[in-house]
C-alpha cells in the first residue's frame, strides 16, 4: 500500500486474505472451537461517525461529577490544588510529550535536563542528598523504600504505622510477600502513630520503620520522637509526605529520615479520577547506588560544555537482574515535568503562601465545625490540610454522600472502609481552592443532613 495510514478498503481486505489464501475473516479462527465462540451480535450500538461519536461521549462525561461540576471536600491521596495554565502549555510541547526514555543522551538533552531540576527541587523540598526519577506513584514509591531497607541491613522484619495511607500499606505487604519479609503493623493514638507500641515492634531484626506524616489522617506526625526509635536497633527511617507540606514543615532530611518519598500530585498534576501521578524518592547519602529506578546527573563534555547524562541506572534492564534494585520501567517524565513547572512558577514563596493556605482554610473550616452541636473532629493532634470529620451515630453515608452530589458537592472519604472503628467518620480536605462560602456551605449542609 502507498498510504500506509489510510484506512483499509473492503478492496483491500480482500486483497490480503486473497495473498493469504482464504476467502473470509471468519478462515482465521477456524482453529478455534465454535462450541466455545460467541454466536450472535455483541450488546453494543451501531458504529457512528466522528461527530455523532463525540457527542455521545459528552454526554457520558457530563454525568461524572468532578472537581469543575462540583465543589469537592474529597482528598485522601489526591487533591483537588490549583493548576497553573502555564503546566499544560510546555507539558504539550511535542518535545516532551512525545519523549520517551533518555537513553541516548545525545539527543536527549532536553529530556535530561527537565529530569535532572525534577531531582534538584525534590532535594530541596525533602533536605536530602539525591533524588531520582521515574517512581510510579507515592505508594508504589514507600514500597520500593522498604525493600532498600531490607537489602540495606540484611534483615526481614518492616515496622509501618496504621496511619499510612491503606493503599500504600497493602502494597507494601505485597511487596514483602515477595522478598519474604514480615510486616508489623503499630496502631495510633490521637490520630497519630502509638509510640509506645512502636518501641516496643522495632527490634534489632527491624530493617526500617515507615511512616507518613502528614499521615492519612492529615496529622503531623512526631517525626523527632519517632527518629530516635527507629535508629536504635540501626534501622532505617523512612517517611512518606505530601511534599506541599514540605514548604511549611521542617524538611524530613533535617528529622534524621533516611528515606523520604512521596506523590507529586500536589504539585500540578491534575487528580485526573485518581491518577495517573509521579512518585518521588529521595535519600541519604549513604543509600544512593541502593536508590531505584534512575539517577540523572550533570556533566561537561570534552569541550567543557554542560550537559545530561544518566548516572546511575540499577534497574534490571541495565545490569544483572540479582544486582539491580528495582524493576521499573515506565517512565513518569511527563508528569515529573509538570510538578518542576509547577515548582519553578510558584518558587519558595509561592509555595509557601499556597501550604500556609490550606493550613489555614483547613483550619477555619475545623473551627466552623466545632460550633456544630451535632458534628466534630475526631482528634486534636495538629493537621495540615486534612483531617477526620466526625459525624452523629447512626448517619446513614451513602445517603449522605448521594444528597452532597445532589447539592454540587463531593464529600470526603468514609473512613469505615479502612478502619472499622472510625465508622461514621469522614476525612475532608481543605485545599486553596475553597472559598470561606464553599467552607460554611458545605459544612452547613452536613449539619443539616445528619440531623
Amino acid at each position: 500500500m502507498k498510504h500506509r495510514y489510510i484506512p483499509v478498503t473492503e478492496q483491500d481486505q480482500a486483497d490480503m486474505l486473497q495473498q493469504i489464501g482464504i476467502s473470509s475473516i471468519d478462515e482465521l479462527f477456524r482453529d478455534i472451537p465454535a462450541s466455545i465462540r460467541y454466536n450472535g451480535v455483541l450488546p453494543m450500538s451501531e458504529p457512528l461517525d466522528e461527530a455523532a461519536m463525540m457527542k455521545h461521549m459528552k454526554e457520558l462525561a457530563s454525568r461524572n461529577a468532578n472537581s469543575e461540576s462540583h465543589t469537592s471536600f474529597l482528598g485522601a491521596g489526591i487533591y483537588d490544588h490549583h493548576i497553573p495554565v502555564v503546566i499544560q502549555h510546555l507539558v504539550s510541547r511535542s518535545e516532551f510529550y512525545t519523549a520517551y526514555t533518555p537513553y541516548q543522551p545525545e539527543i536527549s538533552q532536553g529530556e535530561l535536563q527537565a529530569i535532572f531540576e525534577f531531582q534538584s527541587y525534590i532535594c530541596e523540598l525533602t533536605g536530602m542528598a539525591v533524588a531520582n526519577a521515574s517512581m510510579y506513584d507515592g505508594a508504589t514509591a514507600l514500597a520500593e523504600a522498604g525493600a532498600l531497607a531490607v537489602g540495606a541491613t540484611k534483615r526481614k522484619q518492616l515496622v509501618i504505622s496504621s496511619t499510612v495511607h491503606p493503599e500504600a500499606r497493602q502494597i507494601v505487604r505485597t511487596m514483602a510477600r515477595g522478598l519474604n519479609v514480615e510486616v508489623v503493623e503499630i496502631g495510633y493514638e490521637d490520630g497519630v502513630t502509638d509510640l509506645d507500641q512502636l518501641k516496643r515492634a522495632v527490634t534489632d531484626e527491624t530493617a526500617a520503620v515507615l511512616i507518613q506524616s502528614p499521615n492519612f489522617f492529615g496529622c503531623i506526625e512526631d517525626v523527632r520522637a519517632i527518629e530516635p526509635i527507629a535508629h536504635a536497633n540501626k534501622g532505617l527511617l523512612i517517611m512518606s509526605t505530601n511534599p506541599l507540606s514540605l514548604a511549611m514543615l521542617e524538611s524530613p532530611g533535617k528529622l534524621g529520615v533516611d528515606v523520604c518519598v512521596g506523590d507529586a500530585q500536589p504539585l500540578g498534576i491534575a487528580a485526573s479520577y485518581g491518577g495517573p501521578t509521579c512518585g518521588f524518592f529521595a535519600v541519604a547519602e549513604p543509600y544512593m547506588r541502593r536508590i531505584p529506578g534512575r539517577i540523572v546527573g550533570l556533566t561537561k563534555d570534552l569541550d567543557g560544555k554542560r550537559g545530561f547524562v544518566l548516572t546511575l541506572q540499577a534497574r534490571e534492564q541495565h545490569i544483572r537482574r540479582e544486582k539491580a534494585t528495582s524493576n521499573i520501567c515506565s517512565n513518569q517524565a511527563l508528569l515529573a515535568l509538570a510538578a518542576s513547572v509547577y515548582m519553578s512558577v510558584m518558587g519558595k514563596m509561592g509555595m509557601q503562601k499556597v501550604s500556609k493556605l490550606n493550613i489555614q482554610k483547613s483550619h477555619y473550616a475545623a473551627a466552623y465545625i466545632n460550633n456544630k452541636p451535632n458534628l466534630g473532629l475526631a482528634f486534636q493532634a495538629p493537621y495540615f490540610n486534612e483531617f477526620v470529620l466526625r459525624l452523629p451515630q447512626g448517619t446513614d453515608m451513602d445517603r449522605l454522600q448521594s444528597m452532597l452530589l445532589d447539592n454540587g458537592y463531593i464529600g470526603g472519604l468514609d473512613l469505615g472502609h479502612f478502619y472499622p472503628e472510625l465508622e461514621g467518620h469522614m476525612l475532608i480536605a481543605v485545599t486553596e481552592k475553597k472559598s470561606k462560602s464553599d467552607i460554611e456551605q458545605f459544612i452547613d449542609l452536613l449539619e443539616v443532613s445528619c440531623v
